[in-house]
């Protein structure tokens, strides 16, 4: 039996969702006053990778395009308040630079893949 190649995506958005997580937690015990940005990002950064781990079991061709439309739109608002983080000196620039790199990644993957899949359903 052949082995099924890995789902770089599905792979990358949890990670990246544990990342989140991760900083969440190390935030919350830095500072003061950054509780209402960190529970957004919290929500959207997680929200990617459970709407990507969705994408798996969907039903039709049309619900793996809209769960992985909503990763993409979940994956753009992390990448604004990741940059609020930074702006608001709650990330240092080595931080930021780190997480955004992986954010804008995914995002890339998503973008690359969503386009596919309207051309494919436009046939």
């Amino acid at each position: 039996m052949q082995k099924r190649p890995e789902n770089v995506i599905l792979k990358k958005t949890e990670d990246f969702s544990d990342r989140i997580v991760k900083m969440y937690k190390y935030l919350q015990n830095k500072k003061e006053g950054n509780g209402d940005i960190l529970k957004q990002v919290l929500r959207s950064g997680t929200s990617v990778g459970a709407n990507t781990a969705e994408s798996k079991y969907a039903q039709s061709e049309a619900d793996f395009l809209t769960k992985l439309t909503i990763a993409l739109k979940e994956a753009n608002e992390t990448k604004f308040w990741l940059k609020r983080l930074y702006s608001g000196d709650y990330l240092s620039e080595a931080e930021y630079k780190s997480i955004v790199k992986d954010n804008e990644e995914i995002i890339n993957i998503l973008v690359k893949i969503t386009g596919t899949l309207k051309r494919r359903m436009q046939k």
